[in-house]
């Protein structure tokens, strides 16, 4: 995987070439380590990297806040041309994103929200929306199973604070707050990592003799749920959803094809679109984008994954 991560005291040194214009972009990632945030750093390098002209610089904020304002303000004090930010949390990042507007800079906020609008425009999926698919997916299923909707349900919920683990927890309560039978009986914070949904997960099953569903706000804590009920020889009990969908051998599409998620709902990377407005901002003078822009999901399930597999 290419990943463009650069010492930040060098951003702009050497970075153009005499006689023609180079563009610097600068982006902000919350994380690295989790699969979808290495996705976006690996589709935004190649489709940068079609433009010869402009130069990517990714930092990694380690789900750190402190290290992304920090990076986010060294960055301000570079001027890149364009800076976008995957905030890690909505409340830190504010105050240092309206920095850099008033620095004059463009700024794309990508897919995760601030607190208030301190950025040009905000790319992103509907979070609320993929909850309420997730919500009735789980209903759906749950009402095959038992004859009715009802079951018990974990919620295994990301990193707290976070846009995302707020409305993809808010849409799907809402599904299930009209359907008395339906019991959230868990809903442990495993940070949306992997090897955590596993640890909080066998905690849970040791309390929990009957399970039905987990809810995974991603992929990566629904497997990891799967895990752990597999090393208990529980893991035919119950079914896993997820959210990210991503392509690849790692991936909650593949996953799916497996048989051990039950579906998956694409979050889109959303990058493809900060590429596109990003490039109208560098190269058309006047240019005023959207204030938002929102891309659609897909529910993946075993009668679409193997399709969507090779288009992700």
């Amino acid at each position: 995987m290419r990943v463009f991560t650069i010492a930040l005291a060098v951003l702009l040194a050497g970075c153009s070439t005499p006689g023609k214009r180079q563009f610097v972009v600068a982006f902000s990632q919350a994380n690295n380590a989790e699969p979808y945030r290495a996705a976006q750093n690996e589709m935004m390098a190649h489709l940068f990297g079609e433009q010869p002209d402009v130069k990517l610089v990714i930092s990694d904020a380690q789900q750190d806040n402190s290290k992304q304002v920090a990076q986010v303000e060294t960055f301000i004090r570079q001027k890149p041309d364009l800076l976008i930010v995957a905030p890690n949390e909505r409340a830190a990042l504010t105050a240092v994103m309206g920095q850099a507007m008033e620095a004059k800079i463009p700024v794309i906020c990508l897919e995760r929200d601030i607190l208030q609008p301190n950025y040009t425009t905000y790319i992103h999926s509907d979070n609320v929306a993929i909850g309420r698919m997730a919500g009735q997916f789980i209903v759906d299923q749950l009402t095959k199973k038992n004859g009715a909707p009802r079951g018990n349900i974990v919620a295994m919920r990301g990193l707290l604070g976070v846009e995302g683990e707020i409305n993809r927890d808010k849409g799907a309560q809402g599904i299930f707050a009209k359907y008395p039978g339906i019991k959230t009986v868990a809903d442990p914070v495993a940070d949306w990592i992997q090897a955590k949904a596993k640890d909080r997960m066998t905690e849970v099953l040791r309390a929990q003799p009957k399970i039905d569903v987990v809810y995974g706000h991603n992929d990566p804590m629904a497997v990891g749920a799967y895990l752990a009920a597999k090393e208990l020889g529980r893991e035919k009990e119950m079914i896993f959803v997820g959210v990210d969908g991503l392509g690849g051998d790692a991936g909650g599409i593949k996953k799916v094809m497996d048989g051990v998620l039950a579906a998956t709902f694409v979050y889109p990377l959303c990058v493809d679109k900060a590429v596109e407005i990003g490039t109208r901002i560098l190269r058309e003078p006047g240019f005023k984008p959207e204030k938002e822009y929102v891309i659609e999901s897909t529910l993946i399930t075993p009668a679409n994954a193997a399709k969507l597999y090779g288009e992700r």
